[in-house]
């Protein structure tokens, strides 16, 4: 792949190159501590001994760096970066690298343990890893965003590699990206090395799939949750939040397995129809007018509406804390499968709970990506790679696993499939390292 630009390249900024989505990640107070109080519960319910508690809740390595570039003006710019790696007893870390000018250390390190707790959900032999630079991709030339791209590369060289830590593509960042980490890696190993990231075009040793694999392995746990309740697959109603690459994925896969998806929204707004919405008018519609505001055939409705709508299954695949304590007691959805990461609130899972709704966790629901970027590293790793339909049958397996997986600890427990997903996750990080010891 030519990592030059053209005149028109350098004419576009890099949010024109990226497809820059709405940031799926809003900052909280202290997002680390947000998502550990979770952490926290199940491991009082696992009885996790207390050296092993501290072990598993404080990150392995967090690296600030700066990363100075000259713009295309001629003058000098230093931005943060900021790699925490969470864990590696099971495997190198993997996690994605994002730009953002709301990239800061607590986010960086709660998303790297998400990180951990997701691989360990789906038994992929991975740790939690993640990483971001601060900066406003809309203000950056293509020439720019490849410059910090390299430079925060050539910063992390200690820690970078296929045996230890494997960036993937994240907010604002996509294979473009990916592969200038790549190149960047390889020119200073002297060779190429594909498995030093995941994400890249295909052309370079991504892996066929794995842009729709999130939105795949939600429906894939959709699906699981409704033959769990014993729902019928043909006419049950979904009501999608985030309109992007996962949302819209998910909403065209469920359509195809016979569901009924009655509301989708974006940035721009939502839209209605109890009749269903045709999800490929849909999306066509977005590709030549940019957002959903104006769709024709649905009416809109408010934010407020879409998630007090009378539909079976509610997928909030856009931000975070977007079911709080505020409007979960008016959802009448009966499963709510998180495509985003940390969609619902601490406070909100409580009223969830106690209104019967089934939670399908963010750690459960959106593995689709990792598991497909773990199939992509091995393909890498052995040069051999595999179709379509292969990534896909081999995808299917693992998610349909883990669910029974969960749900098994879920009703042996008494707990809901959240609590249960940590306990399962923290269970299985801890059993490795007390199989390996302490090097001392």
């Amino acid at each position: 792949m030519s990592h030059g630009t053209t005149a028109d390249d350098q004419a576009r900024t890099a949010q024109d190159i990226l497809g820059r989505d709405k940031d799926p990640h809003l900052d909280e107070d202290n997002p680390f501590e947000a998502m550990m109080a979770r952490f926290d519960h199940a491991a009082e319910l696992l009885e996790l001994e207390p050296g092993m508690y501290r072990v598993l809740r404080h990150p392995e390595k967090q690296i600030i760096t700066a990363v100075p570039i000259q713009r295309d003006n001629g003058e000098l710019e230093v931005f943060t970066g900021y790699r925490v790696i969470h864990n590696t007893a099971r495997g190198p870390g993997k996690g994605g690298m994002r730009f953002d000018l709301r990239v800061t250390l607590d986010e960086v390190k709660a998303l790297a343990a998400w990180m951990t707790w997701k691989c360990a959900v789906v038994n992929i032999p991975f740790g939690g890893a993640k990483g971001g630079v601060v900066c406003d991709p809309t203000t950056l030339s293509v020439r720019e965003l490849e410059r910090i791209t390299r430079r925060f590369t050539a910063a992390l060289m200690d820690t970078l590699g296929p045996e230890s830590d494997i960036p993937a593509p994240d907010v604002n960042t996509n294979e473009r990206v990916m592969a200038w980490i790549m190149d960047t890696y390889s020119m200073h190993q002297r060779h190429p090395v594909t498995a030093v990231v995941t994400g890249k075009p295909v052309e370079m040793g991504g892996s066929a799939g794995r842009r729709e694999a999130t939105g795949r392995g939600c429906m894939i746990a959709i699906k699981e949750a409704i033959r769990h309740l014993g729902l019928p697959l043909r006419g049950t109603k979904v009501a999608v939040q985030g309109f992007g690459n996962v949302g819209s994925i998910a909403a065209q896969l469920l359509e195809k397995e016979g569901l009924t998806i009655v509301a989708v929204s974006d940035v721009s707004g939502s839209i209605y129809n109890p009749h269903g919405i045709y999800v490929d008018d849909a999306i066509k519609w977005v590709r030549e007018n940019r957002y959903l505001g104006g769709y024709p055939n649905a009416e809109a409705i408010t934010a407020e509406q879409l998630f007090s709508l009378d539909v079976d299954v509610l997928l909030p695949a856009a931000v975070e804390n977007a079911i709080t304590r505020k409007n979960a007691g008016n959802i009448k959805a009966k499963i709510i499968c998180e495509g985003a990461n940390g969609p619902t609130t601490a406070g909100a899972d409580r009223i969830l709970e106690e209104h019967g709704v089934f939670v399908i966790p963010d750690i459960l629901a959106n593995a689709g990506g990792v598991t497909v970027s773990y199939f992509e590293w091995v393909q890498d790793r052995m040069g051999y790679f595999w179709g379509e339909e292969t990534v896909n049958e081999r995808l299917n397996t693992i998610m349909q696993q883990s669910f029974q997986a969960v749900l098994s600890v879920a009703q042996e427990h008494s707990v809901n499939m959240r609590v249960a997903s940590y306990m399962l996750a923290m269970e299985r990080v801890a059993a490795v390292h007390r199989l390996r010891g302490l090097y001392a």
